[in-house]
């Protein structure tokens, strides 16, 4: 039987002695795929990112990445692994391809084989055309590009991705979707770190749900949306109705409503589908409570998101490390 590609097993990281960064994570993978590992800022994605590709070490537990022990044989496991971190890692005043040239040096290939690898993967990522530009004059979605194409120099088994598509316009974000897609086709695996979780719907072929450290849920998109009964109802009331319309709906469904902190939206699993939103219509009306809205629809991975962790997907805006991008990022709630 082939080997995982990626095997997690019992990962325990802590910093200062207090905040548990990782909190015995087991997870694996097969080759082949996409595989998307999304939770909110701070939930513990970029430190897993971090003990696989050998930057940090564990307190305990295993990893190994294409059959290699990384903690154990670090040396040969960076032979196997690219990594593309959550901001782009290019010198603004070198060109593209003196960017990429550089990174084949520091791999140790000769100055030809830096400068015709340098060409093919600038070729594959669609930047030839402006390859001989100082980066600073590259767009952000450039630049992640192109530090996508730096990542893939020793032709990765394994790339890590973490938060590709952070600080870029929606057609730049469209173009790393399109990338990244390719890049599998072509026989890399990919592990993706994400907080919009439309990304992770799109492309991730097997999906974890990590928050406060904790892996919280595993498996294909469906998978998870499944687990929530096929279909939910979502509605809304006034202010001053939340309360009694909480309690109604406690008292016919066995799952415990959430609500949205930002949208204030009441969401509760439809296990029965149109016989549990007609059993919630009633509950409302003896209840003398008229909702603004309310409706019956598929579950999102947003549903499942608030379900599984009781967090609010908010997107907000902080100010990025200096020469980095605007980075929007998930905050919990």
């Amino acid at each position: 039987m082939a080997y995982p590609i990626v095997r997690v097993e019992g990962i325990n990281k802590t910093f200062g002695g207090t905040v548990k960064a990782l909190d015995d994570v087991t997870l694996e993978f097969p080759a082949g795929i996409i595989y998307g590992l999304l939770g909110p800022n701070g939930a513990g994605k970029t430190t897993l990112i971090r003990v696989l590709t050998t930057l940090l070490r564990p307190e305990s537990g295993r990893a190994e990445v294409a059959g290699v022990d990384v903690l154990a044989d670090p040396k040969t496991a960076r032979t196997k692994i690219g990594l593309a971190g959550q901001f782009a890692a290019v010198d603004d005043y070198q060109t593209g391809r003196e960017n990429v040239e550089m990174v084949g040096r520091l791999y140790g290939l000769s100055a030809a084989q830096s400068k015709s690898r340098a060409g093919e993967l600038l070729e594959r990522i669609n930047l030839a055309d402006a390859a001989d530009r100082q980066v600073k004059t590259y767009s952000g979605g450039m630049q992640r590009r192109l530090d996508l194409a730096a990542s893939l120099v020793g032709e990765p088994e394994v790339l890590f991705l973490d938060e590709p598509t952070t600080g870029i316009d929606p057609r730049s974000r469209l173009d790393v979707w399109e990338l990244i897609t390719d890049l599998v086709k072509g026989g890399t695996t990919v592990l993706l770190t994400t907080q919009y979780l439309d990304e992770a719907d799109q492309l991730a072929d097997r999906i974890a749900v990590i928050d406060e450290g904790r892996l919280i849920s595993e498996g294909t998109s469906d998978d998870l949306k499944d687990t929530l009964g096929g279909s939910v109802i979502e509605l809304s009331v006034a202010p001053d109705r939340e309360t009694e319309t909480l309690e109604a709906l406690r008292r016919i469904c066995e799952t415990e409503p959430t609500i949205n902190t930002l949208t204030r939206e009441i969401t509760v699993p439809a296990v029965e589908g149109a016989k549990t939103l007609t059993e919630v219509v009633r509950a409302l009306d003896s209840a003398s409570i008229v909702p603004n809205d309310l409706a019956l629809h598929k579950p999102s991975l947003d549903d499942v998101f608030l379900t599984l962790t009781g967090h609010t997907a908010e997107v907000e805006t902080e100010e990025p490390p200096p020469s980095a991008g605007r980075k929007r990022r998930l905050r919990s709630k």
